[in-house]
């Protein structure tokens, strides 16, 4: 259930999307695709959040994600039922892909599907549905933040290769 980030990477990473449910970067598949959730980002949040990432790297050199340090019952119960995406751009920062990286291979249970970085990067991965681990065609599945491919996943990604 971990995937790896391997290649023409600095850091050769490995996410382990069981975890992911605590992470405070997940987000509600639902939500995922509204335009809400891209048009009513305020400035002072934005500004907000580059201030905690700038504490927490500069500052403590902290690496470990977001934890949600307590939850309510109510948010307990909605997390095992809803369903969640993570996005890719994190992960992709902490590798330092090359400079001269193009693409990403994923390799998937079945096939191998090369993609452009900048389609990487504008990806989320799907975790959990209905609060349960991908078990079937998993650990993730990627989709594109612009919901192109969100009724046609890439599913069973067991390895990225930057290329």
């Amino acid at each position: 259930m971990i995937v790896p980030i391997i290649g023409n990477v600095t850091y050769s990473i490995t996410m382990d999307p069981t975890v992911w449910i605590f992470d405070d970067r997940k987000i509600e598949l639902g939500e995922a695709f509204s335009s809400k959730v891209n048009k009513d980002v305020n400035q002072d949040e934005v500004l907000e959040q580059a201030a905690k990432r700038w504490d927490r790297e500069v500052y403590h050199q902290n690496v470990k994600p977001p934890v949600n340090k307590s939850i309510s019952r109510l948010e307990g119960e909605k997390i095992l039922t809803e369903s969640y995406v993570m996005p890719i751009q994190d992960f992709i920062n902490h590798a330092e892909i090359g400079s001269d990286a193009k693409e990403a291979q994923l390799i998937t249970t079945h096939e191998e599907i090369v993609i452009p970085i900048e389609e990487l990067k504008n990806s989320y991965f799907l975790f959990a549905l209905e609060g349960k681990p991908l078990k079937e065609d998993g650990p993730v599945h990627l989709l594109y933040k612009d919901g192109s491919n969100q009724d046609n996943p890439i599913k069973g990604i067991q390895k990225i290769n930057i290329l």
